[in-house]
């Protein structure tokens, strides 16, 4: 559970909605395979820190074959970081990405 508090009151995220869209914002992206540690929630909520208000997320993921790595991994990056910050109005520090597989 990710908790934050606003001018309004407190915010509550759960681990599934926050897996649920860091896992589609990643999977959307050009050349992505799939999540490596089973599915996308057991993949990100283990990999989620919130440090002095802002996230830190790790993700570890499986490409296809024959693509530019470095690419793919910027556009998850830049994805992952614009979908959170608009869905939730958090400030993702750090997005890290670690290419485990090649299909």
């Amino acid at each position: 559970m990710i908790k934050f508090e606003n001018p309004n009151g407190y915010i509550e995220i759960t681990n599934a909605y926050f897996a649920t869209l860091v896992g589609r914002a990643a999977q959307s992206c050009f050349g992505v395979t799939g999540m490596v540690n089973g599915s996308a929630y057991e993949s990100i909520v283990s990999a989620v820190k919130s440090v002095d208000g802002q996230l830190q997320i790790e993700l570890h993921i499986s490409v296809s074959y024959g693509v530019n790595i470095t690419a793919i991994v910027d556009s998850i990056i830049n994805k992952v970081r614009y979908t959170v910050e608009e869905a939730t109005d958090l400030k993702v520090n750090t997005v890290n990405v670690y290419v485990d597989a090649l299909n």
